[in-house]
């Protein structure tokens, strides 16, 4: 299976997304290819970077990319947006997939808390998609949501 994490800069949330998918799809054995992608391209920020570091996620080797730079880029089985903006953006993808959408604030300019705030949702909601996927689910935004933020 090929998932796609689509955000705006791809400098930030997806990053972390995708980082926290492949981490959980080894642990719990799950063929799962991840990519990450932004609507526009800039850079991975220093603060996802420290972040995810904390977790024993480095992001060394993550670079800030648009969907044309990903493999097979119209060829994903699942899209998953993280930030609003990607949402509104993504019925633009032209390719037959399914889509989830979760929404995650942006930590830019907020302290490093807010950012592990993020990263924690990020990894729980991550987790939950894995195992829902390990047992051929795919689960909706709702429930993506619930194991993210727990309301």
């Amino acid at each position: 299976m090929r998932l796609l994490v689509l955000c705006t800069h791809n400098s930030a949330r997806s990053q972390m997304a995708e980082a926290w998918l492949k981490h959980f799809a080894q642990e719990l054995g799950v063929d799962l290819e991840v990519h990450s992608a932004g609507t526009e391209k800039t850079y991975v920020k220093e603060e996802a970077q420290r972040a995810m570091a904390e977790v024993g996620l480095p992001l060394e080797g993550h670079r800030s990319k648009t969907l044309l730079e990903v493999p097979d880029p119209w060829n994903f089985h699942l899209v998953l947006t993280v930030c609003d903006q990607a949402k509104e953006a993504c019925p633009a993808y032209p390719a037959r997939t399914l889509k989830r959408h979760v929404s995650f604030p942006d930590p830019t300019g907020k302290p490093l808390e807010e950012w592990r705030r993020v990263r924690d949702a990020l990894g729980r909601m991550s987790l939950f998609l894995v195992r829902n996927l390990k047992e051929g689910q795919v689960p909706s935004d709702e429930a993506l949501a619930q194991a993210a933020w727990g309301a």
